[in-house]
């Protein structure tokens, strides 16, 4: 039976390719939670998942859930819902609130954002590693969702909604941006009845790594993380505009 590698704080991470099959995508234990470390997981297809019981546990599934952002296509239903919830979409006004949020909403079922975790994506948000996307509804924050970006690609964390469609709504937002800044790849990391619905699909592991590996090494079109397509994207038209929260 193959032994799990346990790893030092800044030591190199195994090859994906040999992560367990059961469980499946487990690569290796330990480590820490830095940018430094982080940054070289994601880099690699590689993310850290655990509970508050565990040390730091990492993984590589096969096979993994993706989104390509350009196939991202509204829906006629939500093309009727957003006209009446008219949201208005923003990016990193509210990250440290969007995090939370994610966390509570799973601490029902004992939440992999521990307190460790909530503070490392805090950091790598502060270094403009990471990034959060918020949905809001008459000034009220109502959904959203935060990840990283390396490259063309982003690695979508988590999401929540606490209206109907609010987490859709952010989504497809989300994909419509990055579309348009040129992003290739979205990793969603392991597949479920939600991410199935937004328009996910799974692709072999070694397939993953290797539209990785392009995407992390282009550049996206020059940008700032400030959300451009609020009446195109949205379908209507909008003046609303919110300052900048502290978090």
């Amino acid at each position: 039976m193959p032994q799990l590698t346990w790893l030092a704080p800044g030591s190199p991470f195994p090859d994906p390719q040999s992560a367990f099959d059961e469980p499946n995508g487990l690569l290796a234990a330990g480590g820490d939670l830095s940018p430094r470390t982080l940054l070289k997981a994601y880099h690699q297809g590689i993310f850290p998942w655990y509970s508050d019981n565990q040390p730091i546990l990492w993984w590589s599934p096969n096979p993994r859930c993706v989104i390509y952002p350009k196939d991202v296509h509204l829906s006629k239903s939500m093309k009727k819902h957003l006209r009446k919830m008219q949201p208005v979409i923003t990016f990193d006004q509210a990250f440290a609130d969007v995090i939370r949020h994610c966390a509570r909403l799973d601490s029902d079922q004992g939440t992999w954002i521990t307190d460790e975790m909530e503070a490392a994506y805090i950091h790598l948000h502060q270094l403009g590693h990471a990034h959060s996307l918020e949905v809001w509804r008459e000034q009220q924050l109502v959904g959203g969702l935060y990840g990283l970006a390396i490259g063309k690609a982003f690695f979508g964390e988590s999401m929540f909604s606490l209206e109907t469609n609010a987490s859709k709504v952010g989504f497809y937002a989300l994909c419509r941006q990055l579309a348009s800044w040129g992003y290739t790849l979205i990793d969603c990391q392991v597949e479920n009845p939600h991410l199935l619905s937004l328009g996910a699909s799974t692709i072999k592991r070694s397939l993953f790594l290797k539209q990785l590996d392009q995407a992390i090494t282009s550049s996206p079109t020059g940008h700032k993380w400030q959300y451009e397509l609020q009446s195109e994207c949205l379908g209507y038209n909008t003046s609303s505009q919110l300052s900048a929260r502290s978090e």
